[in-house]
């Protein structure tokens, strides 16, 4: 195992449960120390858990990503706890599908821009205010095959906004490489998290479902799609300024 995390300071959003745990774990255990963050105190507490058990060092923090004033505050407390914020992962959304664009329901709308698209953009904000007065650092959002890349239908909302946050990730990429930090995405497709389940369908299930839809015949693992964060907010990716990085078993391709 390397260390390319040593002495740094990681800050992962929606990391109490799937592919956030997951990235939380894999920074933590190359030498971070990681700030894992979400609505609910008790899945981050079992995140922070697993990660002292490996020998690790994190905290938990509460926070929203809806709610802009959360994300600095949130920006703030990793800093005092830490002394620093070097890497940032924009992991935090929700999913809402079923529903064709002429029907689809404005409160779902409205759900999926509050946290999948103005939530990036507070986190951005806040974790960006920080990192420019204080030499740089990496930030990767966590978007979606679907959007950008592939669209199936029924999945609109969903796709609409992770459409959006591939976008506010170049466009941000552009505005901010000047000052030091360096914004890039992950893409995952489907993977090792409950968003990548059916209504009703098992894990077993999805094993079979994929063995046909996927060109890989299986989902990414959690620790695949964490190994591609990693690398964009490592040194290694130094010149990595906008990516959006694409993990789907050739779904896309």
């Amino acid at each position: 195992m390397s260390h390319r995390f040593t002495d740094r300071t990681v800050l992962v959003t929606g990391a109490g449960r799937g592919l956030g745990r997951a990235i939380a774990l894999a920074f933590a255990a190359e030498g971070a120390r990681v700030a894992v963050a979400g609505r609910g105190a008790a899945p981050l507490d079992e995140t922070v858990a697993l990660i002292e058990a490996a020998g690790g060092t994190a905290r938990a923090f509460t926070a929203d990503v809806a709610r802009a004033e959360d994300m600095h505050r949130l920006v703030r407390e990793t800093v005092a706890a830490f002394g620093s914020l070097d890497v940032a992962v924009n992991n935090a959304g929700v999913f809402r599908g079923g529903h064709s664009a002429a029907d689809f329901p404005l409160e779902d709308w409205h759900t999926l821009l509050d946290i999948n698209v103005t939530g990036v953009l507070h986190a951005l904000q806040a974790e960006i205010a920080h990192m420019r007065g204080h030499g740089g650092g990496a930030i990767v959002n966590i978007s979606s095959n679907l959007g950008a890349h592939v669209r199936i239908p029924g999945v609109f909302g969903y796709q609409v906004s992770k459409a959006a946050v591939s976008a506010i990730t170049r466009a941000a990429a552009l505005d901010h490489v000047a000052d030091g930090i360096r914004i890039n995405a992950v893409s995952p497709g489907p993977s090792e998290s409950a968003m990548s389940l059916l209504p009703g369908e098992s894990e077993a299930d999805r094993d079979l479902r994929m063995k046909e839809q996927s060109p890989l015949g299986r989902v990414s693992t959690a620790d695949e799609v964490a190994a591609a964060v990693l690398y964009l907010a490592s040194d290694g990716a130094g010149s990595a300024v906008g990516t959006d990085l694409v993990i789907d078993g050739g779904a896309s391709a």
